[in-house]
């Protein structure tokens, strides 16, 4: 795996760091609240675990997997639910986590379907950002690292299902991925 990374773009001290920061900043504007957080899977496993650890409030976890990607670099558009709420999140305080926000296809379609299940509040973290690829109105309430556009992989983040494992976020060689983008 490590051949496969070009170079390392944000150490394992650094996310560290990044999410004890985002973590103090979700506590002291949800101070007194309960809290959902909204781990989107797969990506979002990793930074969801180290960024729940990390707010020492009363809260709990539920996961969504939607995917607009399958097993390509570029979203397709179309964003699908493949795995949906268990809890009824009206009148609650919903924090979505994602790993990365790029396009904001997948985003964007996953708020309109949130609000419409009326929360209290719902707002949105995601450790990634990458605001070179935005195709929709998107804005995240909390992000760690605005970054190029570059494919990363790592702490979660995959490449055909593969690199999650790495704790850190690497640059995934293009001679990897190239014939995906045809």
């Amino acid at each position: 795996m490590e051949e496969d990374i070009e170079r390392v773009l944000i150490s394992e001290d650094q996310l560290k760091q990044k999410v004890q920061e985002m973590g103090k900043a979700i506590s002291e504007d949800y101070a007194g609240k309960s809290l959902i957080l909204v781990g989107i899977l797969k990506g979002s496993f990793v930074f969801m675990s180290d960024l729940c650890r990390s707010i020492p409030l009363p809260c709990t976890v539920d996961f969504m997997a939607v995917s607009s990607y399958a097993n390509s670099t570029t979203s397709s558009g179309r964003v699908q639910i493949l795995k949906d709420l268990s809890e009824n999140i009206t009148g609650r305080d919903i924090l979505v986590v994602e790993d990365i926000l790029d396009s904001g296809n997948t985003l964007y379609s996953l708020n309109q379907l949130l609000l419409a299940r009326k929360p209290a509040s719902l707002r949105l973290c995601t450790l990634l950002d990458k605001p070179d690829r935005r195709t929709r109105e998107v804005h995240a309430d909390y992000s760690g690292f605005s970054i190029p556009d570059v494919f990363v992989v790592g702490y979660g983040l995959d490449y055909g299902e593969q690199y999650r494992n790495l704790p850190y976020i690497g640059i995934l060689k293009p001679e990897v991925y190239s014939s995906d983008n045809t």
